[in-house]
């Protein structure tokens, strides 16, 4: 035993007597805090220790209960941060105890979710989700354990905090445990807390994961049990919960029908977007495009890909439609497009020519109404829209009369009209569900008259940018109201024989405009277009797709008072949803669009213009090569010669847009390519980088003559790039080249021929390494013909063994071994190139280098040639 100052180090040799759990029980019991929350610590590597023995890591597993009852929450919150570790190692290491984390850890981490410390509940709640992600609890355990606790911790007299977190997890929980148990034991008790009075905090939890929770229970249960919550939450008297409504009414929608999404939640979004808080309305535009986005369908996009044809868009007519269709599933990725993933479709008409997929039932969550948009034979239609004796046009079934307007009162035909013989139009028949019915009575939508006394109420206050925010909203919302009522009038209004109106009709179209202009504010209002007839207006905007009152909304997010009542960056949020939006209206319905994209595509603010760039290649695939060659490539055009942040975009996916061309427009490309060499920066290599990887995509676009005419001087100016990855990328595009002038000798030789000269015989080593590694590349990707390669090429790479610089004969060792030995071609003994491949090898083999004797003598398996471009080029710069 030594002793210093009277301090004894005998408890190093103690300890190391102690077995494994002799030092679990030792300091388990200490009273130094820092020992114990060692032992927390250590609990993983001491039941390591003593995982060849069952009974003793039930000896560790017993101890951790007494360390769980420990008073200091330092110590409790260490051993929750481990407990997930040591439920994996149990499952992975000790199969035969299954019963282990079930009955000594799954309690304490239940039990923690009450702890009376904040940090040991937070540790236990990621604890938590951790084994509920990595299926480390059983589902009977989650059923009867789990679930209770969390629904208890939610009761009304919790504690504040305790409720909200355990609301939480219960949200977070859901898609993990599934529908069934979600609806049997969660939901309930999810109703009841959307409508929490005490808590506003317990309703912004169940806001901002409503969305979730009405995937996992589906349709039926979201349209009965929680949009009347919904609805609640979304005029909750704190703006933080009906900001989380609005972030989440995108995955709602995707919940419901496409008659609930009409006749119900395009109203309730409209009151977001003209809610007072500037938070509320900020996100509910940002969320605007997503939420239209939900109104796609196959129907109205009129698009489908083929099989086998991947990538490919196709349009259906409306004659030749399927009697059903299945689903779209679609979502809005980085640069803010709606890319298709999938398009289920039923069998085709007998005159189509294309290939079917067989129908799926998939969640309420992305199938659409199968009554709202099926078109079977006559004798047995039962759309909730139409009876069975009312015979109306295909073309006019969907459009916004028929499909979502509210009912019309019946209107007596003139007598006199009728005694005189005149022909009068048939008034159609009203056509409205008892689903509709319900919608009415639970999400009353605003009549003329109410919007008009809103308006009136709030002009004294028309000073405040808020106050004048709603009155733009709501002008917009009296503006639809007043269109449909328009569109009615078209149906419903008797007309002479000069076709003038019959009837002094109050809501007729000179009424309408007058009443529309007496709502102008200023020359900055929405609706201050005047030099437009409404005839006109309504030919370019209207719609039968989505209720046009969220279009409406949609293209007053180019407004510039906008940008000063809601966001600064709303104008990039409408290009970052407007493929999306374009996807939902269908390329029918492009001019309602137009002018807004020209719009953004001509913004001041460059990160909008970027937006646009970065999708305009899936612009193009939904509205076809004649809109595209009309609209988009006037606009292709403005984008690159834009900044660099804006070029990148087109760059990136130029070759999917120049695919889209017709061959004559996509040639006239070729000229403006070089272009690209030149950047604001010249150090923005990943740019260059960029230009050759489409480059090589490129080739199969354009044919030989223009690829040697065109893209080889790009191609070998970017072989010289001062960035390795430049280059690597180019030698791959170089190789390329040699397979698409393959088939033509004259075209082939010429480039060979100059390859050698600009690279084989340069001056500099980086040139004369870029010749190698081509040359590898050409054989390992069969670009070339062994015969051709011999006749050009491989006279001037064997030169290569006497070049002064190592690097380059360490590649030339390299790639006879790798590629050229392993040819049979070159083994033959008829071959004439052997006796030459032979003897510069042997020369190599000789060499002064350690680096090229040793690539020359043996087969490196381990080094290729990705792993060549890192370990024998020259620095990045």
């Amino acid at each position: 035993i030594v002793n210093l100052g009277g301090f004894s180090l005998d408890f190093v040799s103690q300890d190391e007597m102690l077995t494994p759990l002799g030092r679990l029980d030792k300091y388990v019991a200490s009273e130094n805090i820092f020992n114990r929350q060692m032992v927390a610590r250590s609990l993983l590597d001491t039941l390591k220790a003593v995982s060849e023995d069952e009974r003793d890591c039930i000896g560790v597993l017993e101890r951790v209960g007494r360390l769980a009852d420990d008073s200091e929450p330092s110590v409790r919150a260490e051993l929750m941060e481990q407990v997930p570790h040591i439920a994996i190692f149990c499952q992975e290491n000790r199969p035969s105890i299954p019963f282990a984390f079930s009955k000594y850890l799954l309690p304490i981490v239940v039990r923690y979710l009450a702890d009376q410390n904040n940090q040991v509940r937070k540790t236990s709640q990621a604890a938590l989700l951790v084994l509920l992600e990595q299926e480390l609890i059983e589902r009977g355990d989650i059923e009867t354990l789990v679930c209770p606790v969390l629904v208890d911790l939610t009761a009304p007299d919790s504690n504040d905090d305790v409720k909200t977190e355990a609301m939480a997890i219960i949200c977070k929980m859901a898609p993990m445990v599934g529908k069934d148990i979600t609806e049997r034991l969660f939901l309930p008790r999810f109703c009841e807390m959307c409508c929490d009075c005490r808590m506003f905090h317990v309703r912004k939890v169940c806001a901002a994961n409503f969305g979730d929770i009405c995937s996992v229970v589906g349709g039926e249960a979201t349209e009965e049990l929680l949009l009347p919550r919904f609805f609640q939450l979304c005029s909750d008297n704190v703006w933080g919960v009906r900001k989380a409504c609005a972030e989440c009414f995108m995955t709602v929608s995707s919940s419901t029908s496409q008659e609930v999404r009409r006749t119900k939640l395009s109203s309730l979004f409209i009151s977001l977007i003209s809610d007072p808080s500037r938070w509320v309305r900020q996100a509910a535009f940002q969320s605007l495009g997503q939420f239209i986005s939900t109104f796609a369908s196959p129907n109205s996009v009129g698009q489908y890909f083929r099989e086998g044809e991947e990538g490919e868009c196709n349009c259906v007519h409306s004659q030749n439609r399927c009697s059903h269709f299945g689903h779209l599933k679609g979502n809005i990725d980085l640069n803010g497009f709606l890319s298709v993933k999938e398009i289920h479709r039923n069998e085709p008409q007998p005159h189509e020519k294309r290939t079917t997929c067989n129908e799926k039932d998939d969640s309420p969550a992305d199938v659409l109404a199968p009554s709202s948009f099926s078109l079977p034979e006559p004798a047995e239609e039962e759309s909730p829209y139409v009876s069975p004796q009312d015979n109306i046009p295909e073309q006019e079934l969907y459009n916004s009369f028929h499909f979502w307007r509210l009912p019309i009162a019946e209107m007596d035909l003139d007598m006199e009209l009728l005694q005189q013989g005149e022909s009068v139009p048939e008034e159609p028949p009203c056509y409205v569900s008892s689903s509709q019915g319900k919608a009415k009575a639970s999400a009353p939508v605003l009549d003329r008259k109410q919007l008009e006394e809103l308006i009136e109420n709030l002009e004294p206050h028309i000073d405040d940018p808020d106050v004048k925010a709603q009155v733009d909203v709501l002008t917009a919302a009296l503006r639809a109201t007043t269109m449909d009522s328009h569109l009615e009038d078209a149906f419903l209004e008797p007309r002479d024989s000069q076709g003038g109106n019959h009837y002094d009709n109050p809501f007729g179209v000179h009424q309408m405009r007058n009443s529309t202009l007496q709502m102008h504010h200023g020359d900055d209002s929405e609706l201050s277009d005047s030099s437009f007839s409404p005839e006109d207006e309504k030919k370019s905007k209207h719609q039968d797709v989505i209720p046009q009152a969220l279009l409406d909304q949609y293209l007053s997010m180019t407004d510039p008072s906008r940008a000063q009542t809601v966001d600064m960056e709303i104008a990039k949020h409408c290009a970052y949803s407007l493929p999306g939006v374009a996807m939902t209206l269908g390329r029918q319905n492009w001019h309602c669009l137009r002018d807004t994209y020209e719009t953004l595509a001509s913004d001041m603010q460059w990160k909008v213009r970027r937006t646009l760039a970065f999708s305009i290649h899936e612009l193009a695939l939904i509205l076809g090569d004649q809109l595209t060659a009309a609209d988009l490539v006037p606009v292709f055009n403005g984008f690159l010669k834009d900044l660099d942040e804006v070029r990148v975009g087109v760059l990136k996916h130029l070759y999917h847009f120049l695919k889209l061309l017709h061959q004559d427009t996509r040639r006239k490309y070729l000229y403006q390519l070089q272009e690209f060499l030149v950047t604001d920066n010249s150090r923005n290599w990943r740019f260059r980088s960029e230009l050759a990887e489409q480059l090589v995509l490129l080739l199969e676009l354009y044919s030989g003559q223009d690829v040697y005419d065109y893209l080889r001087p790009l191609a070998f100016s970017l072989c010289l790039d001062r960035v390795s990855s430049v280059r690597w990328t180019s030698y791959k595009l170089v190789s390329e080249i040699i397979r698409k002038v393959a088939s033509c000798q004259a075209l082939l030789a010429d480039f060979l021929s100059e390859l050698v000269e600009k690279f084989c015989h340069s001056p500099k080593w980086s040139g004369r390494q870029a010749f190698a590694f081509i040359c590898q590349l050409a054989i390992e990707d069969d670009c070339v013909s062994l015969e051709q390669f011999s006749e050009h090429l491989l006279a001037p790479l064997l030169q290569l063994a006497s070049d002064p610089v190592a690097n380059v004969r360490v590649l030339l060792a390299k790639t006879i071994r790798q590629s050229l030995l392993e040819r049979e071609y070159f083994l033959h003994s008829a071959n004439s190139h052997q006796e030459a491949l032979e003897q510069t090898l042997v020369a190599l083999q000789m060499d002064l280098d350690k680096d090229v004797k040793y690539f020359a003598s043996v087969h490196p398996g381990s080094t290729r040639l990705s792993e060549d471009a890192m370990s024998t080029t020259s620095s990045t710069y």
